[in-house]
């Protein structure tokens, strides 16, 4: 999600009350606990899971440190501690098909080699006062692309430039911008939080990303460089992470702990609400991802972190019947 203090002080008591309302008469809503996180500080932002173990990765906006949850465990052990590598806060997180974690911080990238844990490379924002660098998805050509969510622009590291930087080392690359969405989504005051959540097709045909604060999902078309606005009759806002499949659109929407599933046209350029639940447990849901038919939800009680007390322990929730 990527929220100022400033940002977190204005979504202060706004995550809603009462029970889970569902529209739905489908499969019965149903949100449990896949498992908990270590510490009093974790405020969880972003989720991954690897499709080859099943081990999930979460990471903590408060410290910078990164847990994994091996497959079929309840409780998530560090696998990265706060700190590592001077990363203070971790948002974004994405495993790849060559066994490597990505993590966003607000000024920049970091990849890892899950077996050996090293850092393999770091890509840095080319304006790092200005920026606020938040989620991240990899392309089936395995390029990855990143949302700036102040400066509302998408950057692109491509295979050949993580293994340049790798060869060098791993340090003194800078993030390349692919698409700049301003003029194309709602402008905004200086350093709102607009785009959020991205992903890519399935195809390698298109992105797709969410602008917080407007309320509006884009097309970003990979192959012409054509930016849109996916047109619908809901505002998506407070819109954070996404998950894209077989032309459904899951999304968790952190100011209003609502889980959203849309069905996209053909074409991807329009969309339709099938189903939304409102479900205060979610606890301010910022990222999600789908397995096996469950969701995997943040909880992560961003409203909490300026002060007042957290619900310990911090959990992921595990969400079915949507």
């Amino acid at each position: 999600m990527g929220l100022s203090l400033a940002g977190l002080l204005t979504l202060t008591g706004m995550a809603g009350t009462a029970v889970a309302e569902d529209d739905g008469a489908e499969a019965k809503y149903k949100a449990g606990t896949a498992f908990t996180l270590p510490g009093p500080r974790a405020f969880p932002e972003g989720i991954a899971v690897d499709g080859r173990t099943g081990d999930f990765y979460v990471g903590s906006y408060a410290t910078g440190a990164i847990f994994r949850t091996p497959a079929g465990q309840q409780a998530a052990e560090v696998f990265l501690p706060d700190g590592t590598d001077g990363r203070t806060t971790a948002a974004g997180l994405k495993v790849d098909a060559s066994n490597r974690l990505w993590v966003t911080d607000p000024k920049g990238v970091m990849v890892y080699d899950l077996a050996t844990r090293k850092r393999l490379a770091h890509f840095a924002v080319p304006s790092p006062e200005s920026s606020l660098l938040n989620d991240l998805d990899i392309a089936p050509d395995g390029t990855a692309y990143i949302t700036d969510s102040y400066l509302a622009v998408v950057y692109r590291v491509t295979p050949a430039q993580l293994t340049s930087a790798i060869d060098a080392g791993g340090d003194g690359s800078t993030l390349t911008t692919a698409y700049n969405l301003t003029g194309v989504i709602p402008p905004q005051p200086a350093k709102t939080v607009t785009l959020n959540g991205i992903e890519a097709d399935a195809t390698g045909s298109y992105l797709l990303t969410v602008d917080s604060a407007g309320g509006g999902l884009y097309r970003i078309d990979l192959r012409s460089g054509a930016m849109q606005k996916v047109t619908g009759t809901v505002s998506l806002k407070y819109g954070d992470g996404l998950h894209l499949e077989s032309g459904k659109v899951w999304l968790a929407q952190y100011g209003n702990d609502t889980l959203s599933r849309l069905r996209l046209n053909a074409g991807a350029t329009s969309f339709t609400v099938e189903r939304q639940v409102v479900d205060a447990t979610l606890e301010m849901p910022t990222t999600l991802v789908r397995r096996n038919s469950h969701l995997y939800v943040v909880r992560s009680q961003f409203d909490k972190m300026a002060g007042g007390t957290a619900e310990l322990p911090f959990t992921i929730a595990d969400v079915t019947g949507l």
